[in-house]
């Protein structure tokens, strides 16, 4: 029960029907009743979790007499009512937990205190790949090679589901783990211990903010700090500014909601959110479905924002009725939010920091891309804008063999569409195609022979990759039967996908495939090579799978520009596919639309995707569905009993997870041949007490790095390529190729990990001339030759080198991932230098040991004139020993002449709590002596 002192006097009861109870009245505390929604849920924390000590009185007369205008000052701890991990994210931290029993002990201590001491969750999600695309069998055959691959790791998280409390697993092969977070695991209001208290979690993956839809208070969080909010450690945070985002208007017919989230997205970025929450309030958020309401939370990584959060209202409780939550439940969820002032009131208007409106029938169909998800295209433009762009990805004045061209011409543009051929004296190859003038765009027709998909010719712009995916629309019912209907009107004008396009469809949960069979629209997606391919988070986090051989090899033989279209919400550069150089966001139905297009160089307005049976030409605005249609087909065929049936045994599994060899026993018995889960190195030889922090000296930089470096760019993720430390390690441990598996379900394993950290093909490394990929140069060596990342970092480290990493502006933005940090620290990084840094990256770098670092106001790397080369000495970071956190410290860059570069460097240790971390040399440190004392 409470472990609150009360200071206010708030603690009460609540009675609903036959039960009761225990709240803290937000009443209790006066100007709480003008705070914004998501500050009266921190407020109710902070007054339910007060002990004297880390939450104070004082924390909760600041979020009363909270001023919307002023920037963020008041630290306050935020404890989370539970934890949500998918498992790329969630296994380091189980390992983390299982290597802590150990360090207990070996320490003194009782390793059974090690559990979760808030509920923990995790849905495995991220371990299906699409190596089977575009057939009957491709979900079976694609499971089965997922367990194929990731026993190992499945059976360690089968052992942690029997050794931990509190600690639950979703299986393989259910759904994504932010869809099966709003459709079952979500509270919206918790009861625990007899206590209501709103719903609030972090989770392992940035996209958590989906939850913010159904009114829970929730975000990303990287690894380390779900580890520590696990354990019981409140997530340091300060008292954010809330941006106000008014909606009016209905959107129009032919309008979808992912029309609605692009638009939105660019808005808000245009604006700036980063570390601001938003919350959506008037009129027009009563006409937002619960769908699109979480279409817009999942989002908020992108835009930038720490949540995207819309109040309870009676749209949320019919959701939660819906997706099969029991009357007790919904009762409580009403009664309580009445009772707190929680639920939403179109007409009364809190006070905001900052305001945005958006009339929702200003929305028109759009698409993001070719790599940001902010970078928002109108559909109508889409064809002009591949062209601009297809110019930064294609080298002009680049001569082409046109040996076999004639004849590849010919046949790609068959008499119906006569080509015109023209050879510039610069020898590039133009080809003009009557329905599709390609003026301006460069062009290198390539002629495939496939045993699968027969004959025909690739050019820059081929959309490779069409993909349904991704939890930000497969929750979305609107979108996902629009996509259903869409696919069966053009299988009824006799139109179909290209060959060369790797259809899949992958829905965020069991339910869509009920609602896709109840409809009776399976088939027509099927007939356009859409087949359930798996529930879980493929083609968005680079889990696309192969390409046909011969397509691969054409794009790689000819350099072509292939795009990937995805109905996801992540396109970032050498994402999605090794192949794929250009990525688009759309929604499904437009993802659709572009497999039967077959290219981005495509103006569906004026051109038509083929003829029909009759000889006529079909155009997109033929085939889309209406807003009725749709409507009428949701209400016939979704229904309350596809949820409950579908979760009735979600943690239960299917014959495979059951059947899974399980170990025993409190402590894990590590196997030393595994490759997938290791006992990582965090706690090898830890004092009781901390050794004090120490400046850096003598440091050699590891990377300088430009704008805009994503912790895509620094987190290994994809796939494992032959030749690089990671792929080293794993055949030296008798691995073959084949079974190397992906970074991401090698997580559980710090030595595949540490090598595969700055390896991303796309980082530039400034520190060489025009090389890409994980590289650097070794100074340990005469002349400081190139090297890999990893093979200089253990010649440093050896060396007792301590090494810093440059960077620019939004330093880490991305996914809020763990392993940015471990792996920078595990190279033995001590300082990151940036222009400016993400939230997330920068407090996981605290979490991990790092210092981060930020270079006076208006300076950089290039304007102090650093070129990596310099010896660096970082003076000042001593005083936090005395308990006291600098502002700045002294930063002398030495060139090899011996010229002197000196500047201030901002510390961004911005909290007491993450100064606390840092002096015990990480988070996990921290939590692990706390827990022997107590």
């Amino acid at each position: 029960m409470s472990t609150s002192i009360d200071s206010f006097g708030a603690k009460g009861t609540l009675e609903v029907g036959e039960n009761s109870y225990e709240i803290f009245r937000l009443a209790a505390v006066p100007g709480t009743e003008k705070l914004p929604y998501a500050l009266k849920v921190l407020a109710e924390n902070l007054l339910r979790t007060e002990d004297g000590a880390n939450i104070v009185a004082d924390h909760i007369r600041a979020i009363a007499s909270w001023d919307p205008s002023a920037d963020p000052s008041v630290e306050i701890q935020f404890t989370p009512a539970r934890v949500i991990m998918q498992d790329f994210t969630g296994v380091p931290c189980i390992v983390d937990l299982a290597t802590m029993r150990e360090a207990v002990t070996a320490l003194g201590g009782d390793p059974n205190k090690v559990n979760p001491l808030a509920p923990a969750e995790m849905v495995i999600d991220h371990s299906v790949i699409i190596d089977v695309a575009g057939r009957a069998d491709a979900f079976e055959r694609n499971v089965e090679i997922e367990y194929a691959r990731n026993g190992e790791r499945y059976q360690f998280l089968r052992w942690g589901q029997g050794a931990f409390d509190d600690f639950k697993v979703v299986p393989p092969g259910t759904g994504i783990v932010h869809q099966v977070n709003i459709e079952h695991l979500a509270r919206t209001i918790m009861v625990r211990d007899g206590q209501a208290y709103p719903d609030t979690c972090v989770g392992t993956d940035s996209h958590t903010t989906m939850v913010n839809g159904l009114g829970v208070l929730g975000w990303g969080v990287g690894g380390i700090e779900a580890e520590a909010a696990m354990l019981g450690q409140p997530v340091s945070m300060l008292i954010p500014r809330v941006v106000g985002f008014k909606l009016t208007g209905e959107i129009k017919p032919g309008v979808t909601a992912t029309d609605v989230v692009l638009t939105v997205t660019d808005m808000l970025r245009k604006h700036g959110v980063v570390g601001k929450f938003v919350e959506f309030y008037g009129k027009g958020v009563a006409e937002v479905p619960l769908a699109n309401r979480a279409t817009l939370g999942n989002m908020s990584p992108e835009f930038g924002s720490t949540a995207a959060i819309f109040p309870i209202d009676a749209e949320t409780v019919s959701y939660l009725r819906l997706t099969g939550r029991s009357d007790e439940q919904l009762a409580l969820v009403e009664a309580y939010a009445k009772e707190q002032g929680l639920w939403h009131d179109p007409e009364h208007e809190p006070e905001y920091s900052e305001y945005l409106e958006l009339d929702l029938g200003d929305v028109v169909p759009s698409i993001a891309g070719p790599k940001r998800p902010q970078d928002r295209i109108l559909l109508s433009d889409s064809k002009n804008a591949f062209r601009k762009d297809i110019h930064n990805y294609v080298e002009e004045n680049h001569p082409a063999d046109h040996s076999q061209l004639d004849e590849a011409v010919e046949e790609s543009f068959p008499a119906s569409d006569p080509a015109a051929l023209s050879f510039a004296d610069d020898g590039a190859v133009h080809v003009q195609s009557a329905a599709n003038g390609s003026e301006g765009r460069p062009s290198t027709p390539t002629k495939v022979v496939s045993e699968e998909k027969g004959e025909f010719v690739l050019d820059h712009g081929a959309v490779v990759i069409a993909s349904i995916t991704s939890c930000t629309n497969t929750s979305n019912p609107s979108v996902m039967l629009g996509a259903a209907l869409l696919a069966r009107n053009a299988v009824e004008k006799g139109l179909s996908a290209k060959p060369w396009v790797k259809t899949s469809m992958a829905p965020g949960s069991q339910v869509v495939t009920d609602y896709y069979n109840k409809s009776g629209l399976w088939p027509y997606l099927e007939k356009l090579g859409f087949y359930l391919v798996g529930y879980g988070c493929t083609t968005c986090i680079g889990n696309s799978g192969p390409l046909d051989e011969h397509i691969s090899k054409a794009i790689q033989d000819n350099d072509l520009t292939a795009t990937a279209v995805l109905s996801g919400n992540r396109n970032f550069e050498g994402r999605i596919s090794p192949d794929v150089k250009m990525n688009y966001l759309a929604s499904p139905p437009l993802v659709i639309a572009y497999a039967l297009a077959g290219t981005m160089d495509f103006d569906f307005e004026h051109d038509a995707l083929g003829q029909d049976t009759d000889g006529n030409d079909v155009f997109l605005k033929d085939i889309w569905p209406s807003a009725t249609e749709i409507q009428e087909t949701i209400n016939s065929s979704i229904s309350q009993e596809m949820y409950t049936k579908g979760y009735a045994d979600v943690f239960k599994g299917d014959e495979r997870w059951r059947g899974l060899p399980t170990p025993e026993g409190k402590t894990f018995e590590w196997d030393a041949k595994s490759t997938y889960v290791r006992k990582p190195p965090y706690f090898d030889g830890m004092p009781k007490e901390p050794t004090p922090v120490s400046d850096i000296k003598g440091a050699r930089v590891l990377a300088l790095l430009g704008d805009s470096i994503t912790t895509d760019h620094i987190s290994p993720a994809g796939n494992i390529k032959a030749g690089t430390p990671a792929s080293q390690y794993l055949d030296a441990n008798g691995i073959e190729r084949k079974d190397y598996n992906s970074y991401g379900s090698r997580r559980g394993n710090h030595e595949v990990m540490i090598r595969g950290t700055f390896a991303n093909i796309r980082l530039r490394n400034q520190l060489l001339d025009d090389v890409s990929g994980g590289y650097t140069r070794d100074f340990t060596q005469d002349g400081g030759p190139q090297a890999f990342i990893y093979d200089a970092s253990q010649n440093y480290q050896a060396a007792g080198i301590p090494l810093v990493v440059l960077g620019g502006k939004e330093y880490g933005s991305g996914s809020s991932r763990d392993w940015a940090a471990k792996g920078t620290s595990l190279l033995g990084v001590k300082a990151v230098i940036t222009e400016s840094f993400e939230r997330i990256h920068r407090s996981n770098l605290i979490g991990m040991g790092v210092v981060p670092l930020q270079f006076p106001a208006g300076e950089s790397a290039a304007s102090l004139k650093l070129d990596g080369t310099e010896v660096l000495d970082i003076e000042g970071v001593e005083k936090l020993n005395e308990g006291v956190t600098p502002k700045t410290v002294k930063v002398t860059a030495t060139r090899e002449n011996g010229e002197k570069i000196v500047f201030d460097a901002v510390v961004r240790i911005d909290t007491p709590g993450e100064a606390d971390y840092y002096r015990n040399g990480g988070i996990l440190q921290y939590v692990l002596r706390n827990m022997i004392k107590s």
